[in-house]
């Protein structure tokens, strides 16, 4: 807590007399850190408010007598109140609480005095539950990967038999109940659940929570992972989901058939809100934030305008979860770009003459396009108004890259859906769009490919752009493909997933996902 004048707080020293420091000693090794086996057990049986019996509501022990009392329930306040004793501890985390400044305080020899016993402590219960104390207690110890013991890795050589996930298993997938119209809802949830790396985090309960109860929509995915993984068969039903979000995205709220795309960025906007990071300000990433959500979606988008007079360039970097693309058939003009639309391979698609493909979508998205006479921008070179190119480029890539493809048009005039067929490759090489490729474009080099990724999950929206339904195809191990239809589950081929019309594709980075 804040400390409520420069001085602290005034109250400590009522307190501070006689034996003061050893009292706060015994209550530290005792009450809070407790140490040795003993004293833990102490703890368990004595711990308790005097007023309710419970163990838990922030249980706080007063420091000017033996009484212990739930903050929660505000029995430790009463007590407080009618003996005037105005300092507390709380058992869980050491922190010391002024009753008459309303708020936890800091006193430099107490702070002193805690940190030398929960040392102790640390070293009494040895190294092993070290760790696991250092994050209860909210010390933040870098997350660093697991790595096996010397004794596990002579229990994996000793034991070569390995519990195999058979191709048929059928782990990880679950239908989910349509709760009226909600399959926009369903969909994205399917494509979030498979997506490998936010799995990983949300299986290995990464996800600290520091909101109060059920309302976090953190928790939820969370137990939405455990949910899916758990080996049941039932369709699941997420009507706390569906209610979350409609409490922190009320655009959404309601239940009129909505767009999945819009869901999607509701989706993650709402989680990285959530799971913010206080440490995130170093983070390497356009957003600065280093939550989970940001690590794996966000990619950073540079714009270069080029005046034309002096060749003057200026850069901008924004953070973007998912790109864009327009498509043929647009009333934004389209022109064919690529040189192989007689057919044949490009970037391992093979599609047929005159078709258009997710490539030719992103060296659309990513050409130098001529701002005219009307849009001219102030040169910051030659600081008079001319006209520029811009140019977008990747500066970073995301470790799963979203595509959206623009079918449902909204302008003045009209409002349709377009339903262009787009090839998109299983694998996806995003090397010729970086902004480090034009460079050494410009200089003359050939880039070798570095940005391979992997097709995880295709969301598909079939009918009009009034009563249509989402289905999604999601890739389980290395090469099955499911397609899910809210509660219904079947199997899918390549080519079904292939030959979809394709609204929202889902890649992730391929070195970063593990079988």
């Amino acid at each position: 807590g804040h400390v409520s004048s420069p001085a602290g707080c005034s109250h400590v020293n009522v307190f501070k007399v006689d034996n003061w420091k050893q009292n706060l000693r015994v209550i530290y090794q005792c009450f809070v850190w407790s140490g040795s086996a003993e004293t833990r057990k102490r703890k368990a049986k004595s711990c308790m408010c005097h007023m309710c019996g419970a163990h838990l509501n922030r249980l706080h022990s007063c420091l000017h007598c033996v009484f212990f009392g739930c903050f929660t329930k505000k029995h430790i306040h009463e007590h407080a109140k009618t003996k005037r004793h105005n300092l507390a501890i709380d058992l869980l985390y050491g922190g010391i609480y002024c009753f008459v400044c309303q708020d936890y305080i800091y006193d430099k020899d107490m702070e002193q005095i805690a940190k030398e016993e929960q040392r102790k402590a640390w070293k009494l219960q040895g190294n092993g539950l070290c760790k696991s104390l250092l994050l209860a207690h909210g010390v933040h110890t870098k997350y660093s990967t697991w790595e096996p013991t010397k004794r596990e890795l002579e229990l994996l050589r000793h034991n070569p038999k390995r519990r195999k996930i058979t191709a048929n298993c059928t782990i990880g997938l679950r239908g989910l109940i349509n709760l009226g119209n909600t399959c926009f809802m369903n969909c994205i949830v399917q494509a979030l659940t498979h997506t490998p790396l936010l799995r990983d985090f949300f299986l290995s309960d990464r996800h600290k929570c520091e909101m109060q109860a059920n309302s976090c929509l953190v928790c939820e995915m969370s137990q939405l992972f455990q949910e899916f993984y758990s080996g049941h068969r039932s369709p699941h039903i997420p009507f706390r989901l569906l209610h979350l979000v409609w409490t922190h995205a009320r655009h959404l709220a309601g239940y009129e058939q909505q767009d999945a795309h819009e869901f999607l960025i509701a989706a993650l906007d709402v989680l990285h809100r959530h799971c913010k990071d206080d440490n995130g300000k170093k983070a390497n990433n356009p957003n600065h934030c280093n939550c989970i959500i940001d690590q794996i979606f966000t990619g950073g988008l540079q714009s270069d305008v080029t005046c034309q007079v002096c060749h003057g360039v200026s850069t901008t970097i924004d953070p973007f979860w998912d790109i864009s693309l327009d498509l043929p058939g647009s009333s934004s003009p389209f022109w064919p770009l690529s040189p192989g639309s007689d057919g044949g391979v490009v970037n391992g698609e093979s599609h047929p003459p005159g078709a258009t493909t997710l490539t030719d979508c992103l060296r659309r998205f990513t050409r130098p396009e001529h701002l005219g006479s009307s849009a001219k921008i102030k040169c910051s070179g030659c600081h008079s108004y001319q006209e520029s190119t811009k140019q977008l480029t990747m500066k970073r890539l995301p470790i799963v890259a979203c595509f959206h493809l623009k079918r449902f048009e909204h302008s003045a005039k009209l409002r349709r859906k377009i339903s262009t067929y787009v090839s998109f490759p299983l694998e996806l090489d995003m090397t010729p769009f970086m902004a480090s490729s034009k460079e050494s474009r410009m200089n003359g080099q050939y880039q070798q490919p570095v940005d391979s990724y992997s097709l995880f999950a295709v969301v598909n929206h079939q009918g009009t752009l009034e009563s249509g339904h989402y289905t999604t195809f999601i890739r389980q191990h290395k090469d099955q493909w499911f397609k899910c239809d809210d509660a219904i589950i079947t199997k899918a081929s390549i080519k079904d997933v292939l030959d979809s019309e394709g609204y929202l594709l889902f890649y992730h980075k391929q070195f970063l996902e593990y079988e």
